[in-house]
């Protein structure tokens, strides 16, 4: 398997899974959709697999689709900008960082939201209620230096250029075309910040809607497999999923909560990875992961 690149720095990133969530995706199918794409890590793991003929990167982040789309098609203009505005900020960094803010907020300039990625605090996106970027710099670092970003968006290119494309959309228009050829991965936001505004996110995603979609998916056979909520040490994040989505629920050990070791507990993070009816078939590889470190727990 090919060294995998991450161009995109994104809190919430499933690269430390991406490998162990492979293993629930049927290869058979001829594509791979990530309808939630965020920084792709499922999906750029599976393509230094050759897992798939094709992949399908959707946001509904505009901007962020975007990023992909560059990385996909001009790679260079994509480093090349990150270069420009990272080598302008060494003489004043915040105030660099609050001029690029402001004009990402303006014009949406995907290039500037990839160095805002790199700068912020945690790589983790923050929206005011006027859907305006406004987290933080983190001041103790200048971001990826620009020949580190160039062989991460250059590796991620040559992993996607002619076999993938990206749609800035809904996840259910990114998914209207999807067939039962195809596997999905959906990584949406969790029910504990999905009922209405959150700040990590440009727009909510209610619970329904996305039970909506499910249905619709296991109604047309197409399979797929969700990351959804979880556990950290005593603490459990939303209610169980309705009994007929018929999904398989597998409980994945994702390592220590960074944000309780901050605070000094010792908790580990559980996360819960659903399996669809028409997704079953992956579960064939399931009795020699279930040996590993990964410690996984079947739960019907």
């Amino acid at each position: 398997m090919r060294q995998v690149p991450h161009p995109i720095p994104y809190q919430g990133s499933k690269r430390r899974l991406a490998s162990t969530i492979l293993g629930f995706l049927p290869a058979e199918r001829k594509r791979l959709i990530e309808p939630f794409a965020g920084s792709a890590a499922v999906t750029l793991a599976a393509a230094a697999r050759d897992a798939f003929a094709g992949y399908l990167l959707g946001d509904a982040l505009g901007p962020l689709a975007d990023i992909w789309g560059l990385v996909i098609g001009q790679p260079d203009r994509l480093a090349d900008g990150y270069e420009r505005l990272w080598r302008g900020q060494l003489a004043d960094p915040r105030a660099a960082y609050d001029k690029a803010r402001a004009r990402f907020n303006a014009t949406g300039d995907p290039v500037v939201l990839l160095y805002l990625l790199a700068r912020c605090v945690k790589g983790s996106v923050r929206f005011n209620a006027q859907g305006e970027f406004n987290q933080s710099p983190d001041n103790r670092r200048l971001g990826m230096r620009p020949n580190v970003m160039r062989r991460e968006i250059h590796g991620a290119h040559s992993l996607l250029s002619g076999r993938t494309e990206s749609r800035a959309a809904d996840f259910r228009d990114t998914l209207a075309d999807a067939s039962s050829d195809d596997v999905v991965y959906l990584d949406p936001p969790y029910q504990g910040i999905s009922g209405g505004r959150d700040s990590r996110y440009l727009k909510g995603l209610p619970v329904e809607e996305l039970l909506d979609g499910l249905h619709r998916l296991n109604r047309r056979g197409i399979p797929y497999v969700l990351s959804y909520d979880g556990r950290c040490g005593e603490r459990t994040y939303g209610r169980e999923l309705p009994a007929n989505l018929r999904l398989l629920k597998v409980a994945l050990h994702a390592g220590r909560s960074t944000q309780s070791t901050l605070s000094g507990r010792a908790e580990d993070t559980i996360e819960s990875l659903y399996v669809s009816p028409a997704a079953r078939s992956a579960l064939a590889r399931f009795g020699c992961v279930a040996q590993t470190q990964q410690q996984l727990v079947l739960q019907t």
